[in-house]
């Protein structure tokens, strides 16, 4: 069995339907068929885009394709493409400013959670406000900076893409839901409201967790093992 395939009969213990309720069942019985081996990679990779298209709830719903290695999920994209040329210093998101955490809250329109595993920020920004002041992206910064933490509304558009070429990208999750890994350096860049994806704004990102709570997407990056990180993931408050 390999890796993609023990992922899949993992995924499927644990994901729970919204309105399908049989497709675990189903899901599995495709597992069992009897596939011919050069196709059964195609098959799974299949049966995984059916599965988080099916299962996953409204405003979290994933779209992934294993054989073009692209992953959507709470406002994130993650494929393998290779990473474009990253040169100079990365410019800071839009309109992108220092404020204090309660002004901060004040500034977004969701509430904002600190893990408790790393206690206040050092320091907190707000980035990209709507025509009303609301700002889409909060931003707490650790350790002088090297650990980050994102909070965003991804439930509808796209905020961060990364490329993973060369990364590892892993199934896993945080408080019983769906979360993903993205172990080791990969590329990433801010997609703005329009869609438009900033390639000034691209940088060589850390490894990363990426998983939602409560209607808010979060993106914690930094020098931290997966352990340590659903470690974090898990203390927020």
């Amino acid at each position: 069995m390999d890796d993609l395939e023990r992922e899949l009969r993992d995924l499927t213990g644990w994901l729970e339907p919204a309105r399908t309720p049989d497709v675990t069942a189903r899901v599995r019985a495709r597992l069992d068929a009897p596939v011919p081996r050069r196709r059964r990679r195609y098959v799974l990779a299949a049966v995984l885009a059916a599965l988080l298209v099916a299962a996953l709830p409204p405003g979290r719903a994933a779209l992934a394709d294993a054989v073009t290695g692209l992953l959507r999920f709470s406002g994130v994209v993650v494929d393998s493409a290779p990473a474009p040329p990253l040169t100079g210093t990365p410019s800071p998101l839009p309109a992108q400013r220092h404020v204090a955490l309660a002004e901060a809250q004040r500034q977004v329109r969701f509430p904002i959670r600190v893990p408790s595993r790393l206690g206040a920020p050092e320091r907190v920004l707000v980035a990209d406000p709507d025509g009303a002041g609301g700002h889409r992206v909060v931003s707490l910064l650790y350790r002088g900076g090297t650990v980050r933490l994102d909070a965003f509304d991804g439930s509808l558009d796209i905020v961060f893409h990364k490329r993973s070429l060369g990364a590892d990208v892993t199934l896993t999750q945080v408080g019983g839901e769906f979360a993903i890994w993205v172990g080791g350096p990969h590329a990433l860049a801010y997609v703005d409201r329009s869609g438009t994806e900033r390639v000034a704004t691209a940088r060589l990102s850390a490894a990363t967790l990426i998983w939602e709570q409560g209607g808010v997407s979060y993106r914690l990056e930094g020098e931290l093992t997966r352990e340590q990180a659903l470690d974090v993931a898990a203390s927020l408050r």
